[in-house]
């Protein structure tokens, strides 16, 4: 190439660039929220942590977002707080929907905030005509890796070691058992449970092989000693991990002496919120796998966060089992996520006839899709709407200089 005609090329580079931007790249558009309207499903879960209650969050742009989780009166009281916003201004939002009210949110108040927070990314999604997993990134993995709650569907009439056999052939990577259940208002005592969790465990390996990969939930059933003698015991038959090994009030004390006292893997948090409850345990790598899950630690905005906090100190990302609509939300995120990943997946291959596009998931394992936004297609009609929130409320903060947010 002539020095004429490499000047021209250097001419011409910017007209090619802007002829072949990227969506992203372009100018969002001037936008205000104008309405949130709140459903209940046709099975709604009344859990407050595991609420699969629908929202939508409407724009004047003609782009409506869908989100899931929270209450009633926790979704209207964060909801006024976006009405008139740019939905856009996504961290901004959930910023003001934090400290608006100066009482931080509990749990509870975090899973509608994470509600809104999804339905806002959906919105962007949209708009961009991207899947979110593009905005956040784009994905590291070619599907991410489940487990199901009580093995693979069918399995309920086998024997615990048949069940592990039989799940991990229909392709998910490992079988999760419970720490001896009995019946509710039953008697559970501790010391025989860590006996017959050390029976099963051995079952469980045996059926699952020994390329095979198996998980236990204690579910906070044990106190600290009876944890550490069931870890133990379990050890030579080497679990995926350890799920909530003592109580959560308990946890940010006895999970590190445990860490220090067992070669098993811990995992915790499915009651966590946002990543106040847990940052300590993950800075110190005290845990092994977070359990953090959609919308509970406040949506995907927070989500990333937590995320970024977790790949700095090699802390893998196990998210409990949530919504549907959640749900496709964390395959958007942790398909993005470059440390470990194990999803909690309860739905199977079934259809939910509310959500015509929602989950692509087959033998075991979730897939992203090229779907804009969360990539989910909602059918309202199925749903009972139960609120609405079209007037905004000014909120109680104060701006720093810099523009950042600070308590009133």
């Amino acid at each position: 190439m002539n020095r004429r005609h490499f000047l021209k090329s250097l001419a011409a580079a910017p007209a090619v660039t802007l002829a072949t931007r990227r969506p992203l790249e372009a100018a969002l558009p001037e936008a205000k929220i104008t309405r949130v309207r709140i459903y209940e499903p046709p099975r709604l879960n009344r859990l407050i942590n595991q609420s699969n209650m629908v929202v939508t969050v409407e724009t004047d742009i003609g782009i409506t977002g869908v989100g899931e989780g929270g209450t009633k009166d926790l979704l209207e009281q964060c909801a006024s707080n976006v009405i008139g916003k740019d939905p856009f201004h996504i961290e901004a939002a959930w910023q003001e929907m934090y400290m608006a009210w100066f009482y931080p949110p509990g749990r509870e108040k975090i899973h509608a905030q994470g509600a809104i927070d999804l339905a806002l990314w959906d919105i962007k999604g949209k708009y961009l005509n991207l899947p979110v997993h593009q905005i956040l990134g784009g994905t590291v993995r070619n599907y991410c890796e489940c487990y199901a709650t009580g093995g693979a569907p069918g399995t309920g009439g086998l024997s615990l070691e048949e069940r592990a056999r039989a799940t991990v052939e229909a392709g998910y990577r490992a079988f999760r058992m419970g720490a001896v259940s009995v019946q509710r208002r039953g008697v559970y005592n501790t010391h025989t449970a860590v006996r017959q969790i050390a029976k099963d465990a051995k079952a469980a390996r045996a059926g699952v092989g020994p390329d095979g990969d198996w998980c236990i939930d204690f579910h906070q059933r044990l106190d600290y000693p009876d944890a550490l003698r069931a870890c133990r015991l379990i050890e030579e038959y080497e679990p995926y991990f350890v799920e909530d090994p003592v109580r959560d009030e308990q946890a940010l004390e006895d999970i590190p002496k445990l860490r220090m006292m067992t070669t098993c893997p811990l995992a915790h948090g499915e009651e966590w919120g946002q990543r106040w409850d847990f940052n300590t345990l993950v800075e110190n790598h005290d845990i092994d796998y977070i359990r953090a899950t959609l919308p509970n630690v406040g949506g995907i905005t927070e989500m990333m966060k937590a995320a970024g906090m977790c790949e700095t100190h090699a802390v893998g990302i196990v998210p409990h089992f949530t919504g549907p609509i959640a749900t496709a939300a964390l395959v958007n995120c942790v398909s993005t996520f470059p440390g470990p990943v194990l999803m909690e997946f309860n739905y199977g291959e079934r259809e939910i006839d509310y959500l015509p596009e929602c989950l692509d998931f087959k033998q075991g394992k979730a897939y992203t899709n090229e779907r804009p936004g969360l990539g989910v297609t909602l059918e309202t009609k199925l749903l009972n709407q139960i609120g609405e929130v079209t007037e905004g409320r000014d909120p109680n903060v104060y701006y720093r200089p810099d523009g950042s947010l600070t308590h009133w």
